[in-house]
């Protein structure tokens, strides 16, 4: 059973930073590529942050871009979004996804495992 569950979420105010983390379990991690969404409420859930089977491909938003830092460790069965500078606008709930597939990497459905998620709420 595919499991994977987010971390480090919570309240911090406008230019703080914060570290999410996603643990993965009942799957070979390291054959898979990551990514991050968020989806803030009343609004669709939005591509963040990719990363590739051993972190030599990154991608970001541009929203996100500079801000933010996405990086994995396979040995820890975990990846990692470093936040920082964060923006009343970052406020939504963060999820981490899984894919072993070809693909756009910032299309939902590109993914096939999908973590709980973890709020992420910057007070202005």
């Amino acid at each position: 059973q595919v499991q994977l569950v987010e971390s480090g979420g919570g309240l911090v105010q406008a230019g703080g930073s914060l570290r999410l983390s996603c643990a993965a379990s009942g799957l070979t991690f390291s054959s898979y590529t990551m990514g991050w969404f968020r989806q803030a409420p009343g609004k669709e859930r939005e591509f963040v942050a990719y990363i590739s089977r051993k972190g030599g491909i990154i991608y970001y938003a541009d929203s996100v871009k500079g801000r933010f830092t996405i990086s994995r460790d396979n040995a820890k069965n975990t990846v990692y979004l470093q936040m920082n500078s964060l923006k009343a606008e970052d406020t939504a709930a963060y999820y981490c996804a899984a894919r072993d597939r070809v693909g756009s990497y910032y299309y939902i459905q590109s993914y096939d495992y999908w973590g709980q998620g973890t709020q992420v709420t910057v007070s202005s």
